[in-house]
C-alpha cells in the first residue's frame, strides 16, 4: 500500500491546522475539513448544513445522555427514523473517511479520525497541543482579540472538542496512548512538527514519499 493518511487533533491555537496545510503543501495531497462535510452530503443526500450544525453543536442535553452507538460504523437508510441523527451523520463521516484511505493519500484534521481509522495499517495519528500562553498569543495575533478573550475562547472550543471525542469514541482526547505521536508545537515550532510527521510516516509505514513541491 503506497498511500497513507495522517490524521491531527489539536488544541485551538496550538498551529494544528497550519501544521497540517504545511504538510498537504510540501506532499500535494489534499487536507480533509469542512471538505469531509460536503463529500458526506453527497453520499447521503442529507442537506450539508446538517452535518455542519451537527459537527459544530453537540446538544448539551445529548452530551448527558448515553451516546447511541448501537449503529456506529453502519449508516441509516431514510426510511429509518434516525436517519438524520448526529450519530448517524456522524457515521456518513465514518464511511467516507475509511473509503478515502483505502484510495489515496490524505491529512484530516480532527473528526475523532485517529479513533474512526484507528484499526487500519497506513495511518499515522497525531495530537498537536500548545500551552495556554502560547495559544493565547497566537489567537489575538490573528484575531485581534484581547488576551482574556482568547483565552475563554480557547477554553470553550478545547472542551468543545474534547466532549465531541468523549461522546463519539468514549475516549479522552488529550489521552496520549490513543496517539502515534503528541507534539508540543510551542517548544518545536510548526516546521519542525511537520518535519516529524513526514518522518512517521516513512519510519512507521515505510513508504517512501513524494518528493516536496
Amino acid at each position: 500500500m503506497d498511500h497513507f493518511v495522517i490524521t491531527i487533533a489539536r488544541g485551538f491555537g496550538s498551529g494544528g491546522k497550519q501544521i497540517g496545510l504545511k504538510i498537504a503543501g510540501d506532499l500535494g495531497i489534499k487536507l480533509m475539513d469542512k471538505e469531509l462535510l460536503q463529500l458526506a452530503s453527497i453520499d447521503s443526500g442529507i442537506n450539508e448544513e446538517l452535518f455542519a450544525l451537527a459537527d459544530e453543536k453537540l446538544n448539551r442535553k445529548l452530551l448527558m445522555q448515553i451516546p447511541d452507538r448501537e449503529h456506529y460504523g453502519n449508516v441509516l437508510t431514510p426510511e429509518n427514523r434516525k436517519f438524520v441523527s448526529d450519530m448517524n451523520l456522524f457515521n456518513y463521516q465514518v464511511k467516507i473517511l475509511r473509503m478515502l484511505a483505502q484510495t489515496e493519500s490524505f491529512i484530516v484534521m480532527g473528526k475523532a479520525a485517529n479513533y474512526v481509522l484507528r484499526d487500519l495499517p497506513n495511518v499515522v495519528t497525531v495530537s498537536v497541543q500548545a500551552p495556554m500562553a502560547d495559544c493565547v498569543k497566537a489567537i489575538v495575533a490573528r484575531s485581534g482579540m484581547t488576551d482574556a478573550e482568547a483565552a475563554r475562547v480557547i477554553r470553550r472550543t478545547d472542551k468543545y472538542r474534547s466532549d465531541y471525542h468523549k461522546y463519539y469514541t468514549g475516549e479522552n482526547w488529550r489521552d496520549a496512548v490513543h496517539y502515534d505521536l503528541c507534539l508540543n508545537s510551542a517548544r518545536l515550532g510548526r516546521d519542525v512538527c511537520a518535519e516529524i510527521i513526514k518522518s512517521a510516516v516513512t519510519s512507521k509505514l515505510g513508504i517512501k514519499l513524494p518528493p516536496q513541491k
